[in-house]
C-alpha cells in the first residue's frame, strides 16, 4: 500500500496527528537542546496536565521520535531525548514555531475581522 494521508485508512494519518498535536510540537522543541527530565518538560510547557504529558511523551516513544532512559537512582529519574527519527522533525517544528509566533498578531486579526464583521480591524 502506497502511503497517503489522503486515504482514509493510510497509517500516515496517525503520524501527523501525533506530529501536528500541540503538545508533541512543543515537547520536540524542548528536546533539541538534549535530554530533559519530566519534572523539566511538565514546568516548562504551561498548561500541559499530567496525564497529558505522560499521554504525550508515551506516544512520542511508541513512535519513536523520542527516547526514555531511567537511572537507578533514589528517587528514580526519568530523562527524554530525541532520536535521530524525532531529530529529523526539527527543521519542521522549528518552522512552525516561527511561523506561529511571527504571524499571531495576523492571526489575530483576522480573528477579531472574523468576530466582529463590518468594524475594520487592522494588523
Amino acid at each position: 500500500m502506497e502511503a497517503s494521508a489522503y486515504a482514509k485508512n493510510c497509517p500516515s494519518r496517525q503520524i501527523l496527528d501525533r506530529i501536528g498535536d500541540t503538545w508533541s510540537v512543543l515537547i520536540v522543541m524542548m528536546l533539541a537542546d538534549g535530554p530533559q527530565r519530566y519534572t523539566a518538560l511538565s514546568r516548562r510547557i504551561e498548561g500541559v496536565s499530567p496525564k497529558m504529558l505522560t499521554q504525550t511523551l508515551r506516544g512520542l516513544e511508541r513512535d519513536g521520535l523520542i527516547g526514555r532512559t531511567v537511572h537507578a537512582e533514589v528517587p528514580p529519574r526519568v530523562d527524554y531525548e530525541l532520536t535521530a527519527l524525532g531529530r529529523s522533525l526539527l527543521g519542521l517544528v522549528g518552522a512552525l514555531e516561527n511561523w506561529a509566533e511571527n504571524h499571531i498578531e495576523d492571526v489575530q486579526a483576522a480573528r477579531a475581522a472574523y468576530d466582529n464583521p463590518g468594524v475594520r480591524v487592522s494588523a
